[in-house]
């Protein structure tokens, strides 16, 4: 790799046991970082704190902005909301004296019970890649490393440390490889390793797809971490192209640090400080790694090289690669940024929960809601008299389980939110016990409490069908969990909760169904009911995002970036795919993931990708291909008298070619725009290059022949078609483009 002079002479002058100590975690003295690197004291070089993402910032015992879920975001199809969003969290990670934040997480949604779904952002790779690319270059423009995780093809929480991913070139080109390739033209710093192995080789020693692809193809110059004890064998893992190996300690040191206690106490969980985990439960341990199996580079890096098995060139890149990383964001003395907290190893809070957050956060979940159904009941009336209904309305759903927990300082519920905002009646009715959310961290960690039981919490269907009855309107809040380390079941609602549904439904046929999820769920009620939001996990500014989109203060703005459908739809549904049989998943769907799937098997999904109604209708006037500029030019019509956004999208149909199979459509572009009501506006959606080609035996092909552009609301609602035959310059100014991705080959 290319090094500046500085960063090379800063190499030399690091001894063996130096160099080896900037590639490995640490204990943070502070017990604050989720990773931490130590620093060289007599080079100044500082340590490299490392915080958890992507929803917010994590720190034990602290407080950040809940942001909504990543899924949630990915709904906007608003990419410039998604660079504010990425500003957001490197300001908040500054500030809380944090140098790198481990967000985004850029894996394509291939299974839709995939625990950790709430994290990415699509099934689609360009939407996917958008939206990594525009949330790592905000979090960089703060002087903050970004970390896009987990490369690659990791699909699944099921046993994620220890299946093969067997899959074909072709799919990781197309659909598993674009959200990391473009986190990587953005700027990021790092890239975090998956644990899975893919081919039959561990990704934290995957020479072909760290260094070959990702350092090589791409130009990558930042430094690549693995998931915390997801490495064996040092030589392997650093001739492989791994630079730093997290956490470097002990499992019983991680437990006691992310519990927030002394970094020296013993495991509060077994208490015998070393590398025994607690008791987990079991469909929790199965998707966590075996720290035992870890070859720790804090043991034996400097003996590998000192053996000859990983040669000095090769550990000289591993430490310039972590030092061009630091020196990026201001960390080293001379860098061009300077950074105040540079030396700083506590919170100010002086960028968290601002009041420019707060209203973001808000905007996010506001803008991310989707309206799935709507037969003419939203939005509700001001002073109707609305039955508040569900298991957890009096609690905001902050996220799923795992390292992306966090804590905000101010949250409103859904309770409170339609309280504050309704004019007529407000009753509430829980009808079913709490549905529990899972905290991976509580069980990894030994923490966590049984609360006791509440008397007001046992099962009353028949309680709130009365209060259904006495309403104008009723809404139904229901919510799915999920958790990293595990998977959902199946795609159905827990804990009775389509149960209650009917039962309000049957009561009142002026139901709204408001729907928390990680990722797609199954409706069976949905033709019970008047109206179907989306509403994924909101964050902190639940109760308030969500009451505006049911009153109208704001339209739906949100798309679904995931199809809906029964479980036993999607592609993954053969046991082969997922979990896996023997070890190994097989991606042999290929390419048709997602609604690449329903196209191809002509298949009706309960809500196709794309879909989300709004409280405004819209016309396509025209529409019109500059392929000179790549851009499709559209006039959309706001036909009622009020504001609406429109998501304005374009699907590639390709030529067809003898013994390949193409998806029949491909996203190409898309644009969120809102139109005023009665007006109308002209939208230029950029065209991604992905869209027109394809992956073969030698390399990337752009075909000849006629391509439809199908621009429309869905992947199933298409408005206006506009037609082409790609001229050959063209063609192959898009097959060099992908070829080469503007960066030069570097070494190591």
């Amino acid at each position: 790799m290319s090094q500046e002079p500085r960063i090379r002479r800063l190499v030399e002058e690091l001894s063996l046991e130096e160099k080896v100590r900037l590639t490995h975690g640490a204990n943070d003295p502070e017990g604050r970082a989720t990773g931490y690197v130590a620093g060289v004291d007599r080079l100044g070089i500082p340590p490299l704190r490392m915080a958890d993402g992507p929803l917010g910032v994590r720190i034990p015992d602290e407080s950040a902005t809940a942001f909504p879920a990543s899924i949630a975001l990915a709904a906007t199809f608003d990419v410039e909301l998604a660079r504010e969003h990425g500003e957001a969290l490197g300001r908040e990670t500054r500030s809380k004296g944090q140098d790198v934040l481990l967000a985004p997480g850029a894996n394509l949604i291939r299974v839709p019970h995939n625990g950790r779904n709430f994290e990415y952002f699509a099934e689609d790779p360009v939407l996917s890649a958008s939206f990594a690319g525009a949330v790592v270059a905000g979090i960089q423009s703060q002087d903050v490393v970004a970390t896009p995780k987990h490369y690659v093809a990791n699909s699944q929480e099921t046993a994620r440390a220890a299946v093969d991913a067997e899959i074909d070139e072709r799919p990781l080109r197309e659909l598993y490889l674009p959200s990391f390739r473009s986190a990587v033209e953005a700027g990021a710093g790092s890239v975090m390793t998956a644990y899975n192995d893919v081919n039959g080789t561990r990704m934290s020693d995957h020479e072909r797809l760290v260094r070959d692809v990702l350092k090589g193809e791409w130009g990558f110059e930042g430094y690549v971490v693995s998931d915390w004890f997801g490495t064996e064998g040092t030589a392997a893992a650093a001739n492989g192209g791994l630079d730093v190996e997290m956490p470097g300690i002990s499992m019983a040191e991680m437990q006691s640090a992310m519990a927030g206690d002394d970094a020296d106490a013993p495991d509060a969980t077994n208490g015998d400080g070393d590398d025994e985990a607690g008791e987990l439960p079991d469909a929790i341990a199965e998707g966590m790694p075996d720290p035992e199996s870890c070859e720790r580079f804090a043991d034996s890096l400097v003996e590998a090289v000192e053996s000859g098995a990983v040669s000095e060139e090769r550990l000289d890149d591993m430490v310039a690669r972590v030092l061009g990383a630091m020196d990026t964001v201001g960390l080293l003395e001379g860098s061009e940024v300077r950074r105040a907290s540079s030396s700083r190893t506590e919170s100010d809070d002086s960028a968290v929960d601002t009041p420019a957050h707060r209203e973001l956060a808000t905007r996010v979940a506001t803008r991310g809601t989707v309206m799935l159904e709507n037969d003419g009941i939203l939005p509700i009336s001001d002073d109707a008299d609305v039955a508040v209904i569900g298991p957890n309305v009096d609690e905001p759903v902050l996220g799923g389980g795992g390292s992306s927990e966090t804590t905000p300082v101010v949250e409103t519920d859904p309770r409170t939110g339609i309280d504050e905002r309704a004019e007529g009646e407000m009753t509430v009715a829980y009808g079913l016990p709490r549905v529990e959310a899972v905290s991976m961290l509580e069980e990894f960690t030994g923490g966590g409490e049984d609360e006791p039981a509440d008397p007001s919490r046992e099962p009353d269907l028949e309680g709130a069908a009365a209060a259904a009855r006495e309403a104008d309107v009723v809404v139904v809040f229901v919510r799915d969990t999920a958790s990293e380390a595990i998977d959902r079941e199946n795609l159905r609602l827990p804990d009775r909760q389509e149960e209650l549904i009917e039962t309000v439904a049957a009561a009142n046929d002026r139901t709204v169904v408001v729907v928390n999820s990680s990722g797609p769920i199954e409706c069976p009620w949905r033709e019970d009911v008047a109206a179907v939001l989306e509403n994924w996990y909101p964050g902190q500014s639940h109760g308030d995002a969500v009451a505006s989109v049911l009153y109208g203060d704001a339209d739906p703005g949100g798309r679904l970036p995931v199809t809906f459908a029964p479980g036993d739809a999607y592609p993954t549904a053969d046991e082969r795919r997922y979990p896996g049989v023997d070890g190994t998943a097989r991606y042999d769907e290929g390419v048709f993931v997602g609604y690449r799937h329903f196209d191809s098997a002509e298949q009706e999904p309960t809500y196709p990708f794309g879909h989300g109604r709004s409280y405004a209708d819209y016309d396509y006037v025209d529409a019109n291909l500059d392929l000179e500029d790549g851009t499709v030019h559209v006039t959309v019509e706001n036909t009622v008298d009020r504001d609406g956004r429109e998501v304005v999208q374009v699907y590639v149909r390709p030529p067809s070619v003898a013994d390949v199979d193409r998806p029949v459509r491909e996203l190409a572009g898309f644009e969120s725009v809102a139109i005023p009501a009665g007006e109308r506006v002209s939208v230029a959606i950029d065209l991604e290059e992905l869209a027109f080609a394809r992956y073969d035996e030698d390399g990337w092909t752009v075909d000849p022949g006629e391509y439809a552009l199908e621009i429309g609301r869905s992947s199933r609602d298409i408005r206006a078609t506009v037609r082409t035959e790609l001229e050959a310059a063209f063609r192959e100014r898009v097959r060099e483009s992908l070829a080469t991705g503007g960066a030069p080959p570097t070494d190591g």
